[in-house]
């Protein structure tokens, strides 16, 4: 009804590559802790030469059909405890101050300048996150300390701030502080990452439209050219992927990201380019590196601290081993 109303068919036909580039990127979301709009805005922002805003916008409003649509899914479970989504509702307003002052702050920084981050910040989550043991193995949220819970709230702050320039971003550093320093076990780390890219799209979407009123005709069209194609392909997507090995669709985005990053800096090469993009990839790396180290010592320690205990059956003891 609402492509009827403000689109048509020949706007479809002349911007087939929005669908396009969603049928990909609602494959990514299926299949690793990244949204859609990790797909979305290099492709749109790098590849076609489209407007760094208008990328960042379609990135916030695409997600808002396909990553509430997993929200909705998530929370209406006839399994899901919604107690443990519970911090979200103090990490969400937090996320959104870090959007609007980001939105104030940083939007003059130069346009490759966000491109060469928001390449490294993908690309080094995904070769880390592959590469790594990345198992947590708690069912909740667990601040022991204030200094966790102020932790926890200033990386969701930059969260919301990395939103303001790519679209996305809050999801994948949520998920690693949730999977490395709470060692929360990684499916409940990934829903609850996607409840708050969702929550932040649609904060970001509506802060754009409703409050600066910056929403053109020529966005709306463009989303609703590509909507339809999240919601169908986001879980058939993920319908997909569990057919096949998930590592081999997480190496295929390593491929993909790093192909991104190596074509951000052969088009138009520049030294800037190269320093800000190889900076911030050794950098992001060693962060999600070091992290992921520090979970798979941690689940390390915790087996060896488990108790050991012996058969009673002692004259079984050789073939318990073997078994073992």
């Amino acid at each position: 009804m609402l492509f009827g109303l403000y689109n048509n068919v020949q706007f479809l036909l002349e911007h087939w590559y929005y669908p396009a580039t969603m049928i990909v990127g609602a494959f990514v979301a299926g299949s690793t802790p990244e949204g859609g709009g990790a797909v979305a805005f290099p492709v749109l922002s790098i590849f076609l030469d489209i407007d760094r805003v208008l990328a960042r916008d379609f990135s916030m409003m695409i997600q808002s059909v396909g990553m509430t649509s997993a929200s909705i899914f998530i929370l209406t479970r006839r399994n899901t405890d919604i107690g443990v989504f519970k911090p979200l509702l103090w990490w969400v307003p937090i996320a959104f101050i870090g959007f609007v002052v980001g939105m104030h702050t940083l939007q003059d920084i130069t346009v490759y300048v966000i491109q060469a981050l928001f390449l490294s910040l993908i690309a080094s989550f995904t070769i880390v996150y592959l590469f790594s043991s990345h198992r947590g193995t708690q069912g909740t949220y667990t601040a022991k300390h204030l200094k966790d819970r102020l932790f926890t709230s200033a990386v969701v702050f930059i969260g919301g701030m990395c939103t303001s320039l790519f679209g996305t971003g809050a999801d994948i550093l949520l998920y690693t502080i949730l999977v490395t320093h709470f060692t929360m076990k990684e499916k409940i780390a990934t829903e609850m990452s996607v409840i708050m890219m969702a929550t932040m799209s649609i904060l970001g979407y509506a802060y754009r439209g409703l409050y600066e009123g910056a929403l053109t005709q020529y966005q709306v069209q463009t989303w609703l050219c590509a909507a339809p194609v999240v919601l169908v392909m986001a879980p058939l997507g993920a319908h997909v992927l569990k057919k096949i090995n998930t590592e081999y669709m997480l190496r295929a985005v390593v491929v993909l990201n790093i192909a991104q990053l190596g074509y951000f800096n052969l088009k138009n090469p520049s030294l800037q380019k190269i320093y800000w993009s190889m900076g911030a990839t050794v950098v992001l790396a060693t962060i999600f590196f070091w992290g992921m180290s520090e979970l798979a010592k941690r689940n390390t320690e915790e087996i060896l601290a488990e108790p050991f205990h012996l058969p009673e059956d002692t004259g079984h003891i050789a073939d318990w081993e073997t078994k073992a």
